[in-house]
């Protein structure tokens, strides 16, 4: 859809973010093909989603697990995993 040197715009669905930066990985990747790859999308996208929202609710750890659809005590095991309580 967009090319390595071509950003999407600012207001495109997530999903087209996503698409390019999957896209860029592999091309950096040349021949070489990871594994366990949908792992290490969650993995990798985790850590930066937490902080993020966290930051949006100016720590208020409800509204985030309302925002991310979580219940609270699975957010909470998240930020401890991460380091983030």
């Amino acid at each position: 859809m967009y090319g390595n040197s071509e950003l999407a715009p600012v207001n495109a669905p997530l999903r087209v973010h996503v698409e390019r930066v999957v896209r860029e990985y592999f091309a950096a990747l040349e021949d070489e093909m990871p594994t366990d790859f949908y792992e290490l999308i969650l993995r990798e996208v985790e850590l930066p989603l937490l902080t993020v929202v966290l930051e949006q609710t100016r720590g208020n750890q409800t509204k985030c697990a309302q925002i991310l659809g979580l219940n609270r005590g699975t957010l909470r095991k998240k930020l401890k995993i991460h380091n983030l309580m």
